[in-house]
């Protein structure tokens, strides 16, 4: 019988645990021996729980029984989590995590960690919630060299954007009405600013690359700046708004970002909206492929949790292949990526004109009753369009108009 520990009983560990307990013949079957939860270590106390008489308190209690084979870590944020899982792995346990700040922040230290020990460090969990999007990387798609990892990673966001596009709501009305429901913090920050899904691209960058990635190093914008008109705009031209996160690997070359991208109903990942996730793998031989589904919640984040715990226990006495080395990957400025732009200018037919004279050839968009219009510009490296917006800007001011009043990256 393997013994399981899970740190934190929250919303995730708290499904694991039932997992582990209304699955237990799934588990025991797949896994090749019974899986037993033996503690469970959170500050409070849960009388009635169906865990009550396993609650410990003090984490060295779980650290030096030699009868842990196996830690779960559901606590989420850096402390105590990081320390934790260290002492672990160091212990000789096989730790499962659902914690994408831990893993974006120390995955390189901790799957070194493992390797040296011959246990396992296994995240599943921390990109995607219940989507399998990390295993497939080092199982399935193993012979593939990926050329680009595309996802909407954050169904906060999603939702938002969802919406503003179906209900004309406001960003702040449909922050309002996802923090109501449950979807988003009362701080929502990580979401709507786009660290979540930083966090999440950087960890699957690494894996399709081999290579540490800096989440830090990744450029990242939000939603906030989006607007009601912009979806507009949008449906005029049969598209819609969604936070990408990307890294597309090229010649040697890796470009990675978070932002906002407006796309058209023929793009794989328009149909995938509210709380939902999507993910688009383009490998050199496959092709393109995508997963889909939920992207947070407890059971199906807990699930992918379990699957971790599973192959830990296949592989107990051997450290699998995965994760990345400790060699820094090198990530392009995004000013030499290429987008198409949708710009909203505020003024009128004389900018038209200078819009056409400046950015070369566009498609112009026009509302009606509003004195502004839109443009679609031709693809062009972010750098290019910097220096085209400036010069628009300039001739806007001399004229006496607003000039740009938004810029949304399209792929269209």
């Amino acid at each position: 019988m393997i013994q399981v520990a899970i740190m934190g009983y929250g919303t995730i560990g708290s499904g694991v645990a039932e997992i582990l307990d209304k699955n237990r013949e799934e588990i025991a079957a797949a896994a090749g021996e019974e899986v037993a939860l033996k503690y469970v270590l959170d500050l409070r106390d849960f009388p009635d729980s169906p865990v009550e008489d396993r609650i410990v308190h003090d984490f060295k209690i779980i650290e030096e029984d030699p009868e842990v084979d196996l830690v779960v870590e559901t606590m989420g944020g850096l402390n105590p989590s990081y320390p934790f899982v260290r002492a672990s792995l160091l212990a000789g346990k096989h730790v499962a995590t659902s914690n994408k700040a831990l893993v974006a922040a120390y995955g390189t230290e901790l799957l070194s960690i493992a390797r040296e020990k011959g246990v396992n460090f296994f995240f599943e969990a921390s990109v995607g919630g219940g989507i399998p999007i990390i295993r497939p990387l080092y199982r399935c798609l193993a012979g593939e060299r990926i050329e680009e990892i595309t996802g909407i990673l954050n169904g906060t966001t999603n939702y938002i954007l969802t919406k503003m596009d179906r209900e004309g709501s406001s960003f702040e009305g449909a922050l309002k009405e996802a923090q109501e429901l449950g979807y988003a913090e009362r701080n929502p920050e990580a979401d709507v600013e786009g660290f979540d899904a930083c966090r999440k691209i950087a960890i699957l960058t690494a894996m399709a690359t081999g290579h540490e990635v800096n989440y830090e190093d990744i450029y990242t914008e939000g939603i906030t700046k989006i607007t009601d008109v912009d979806f507009q705009y949008a449906e005029k031209l049969g598209a819609s708004v969604k936070l990408f996160a990307s890294s597309r690997m090229s010649g040697g070359q890796v470009h990675a970002w978070v932002a906002p991208v407006m796309i058209g109903r023929s793009h794989p990942l328009y149909a995938v909206n509210d709380v939902f996730n999507g993910i688009l793998v383009k490998g050199n031989m496959l092709g393109t492929s995508m997963f889909y589904g939920s992207g947070a919640g407890k059971l199906p984040t807990a699930s992918a949790v379990v699957a971790d715990i599973i192959e830990a226990v296949q592989n107990l006495h051997t450290n699998v292949k995965i994760g990345w080395d400790e060699k820094r990957l090198t990530i392009e400025d995004v000013e030499t990526a290429s987008w198409r732009y949708f710009v909203r200018i505020a003024g009128g037919e004389e900018l038209k004109e200078k819009a056409e004279s400046i950015f070369g050839h566009v498609e112009i968009v026009d509302l009606g009753g509003r004195k502004e219009f839109a443009i679609l510009t031709d693809e062009m490296m972010e750098i290019e369009f910097k220096g085209r917006a400036a010069a628009f800007d300039g001739v806007a001011q001399a004229l006496g108009e607003d000039g740009i009043r938004q810029r949304i990256r399209a792929e269209l």
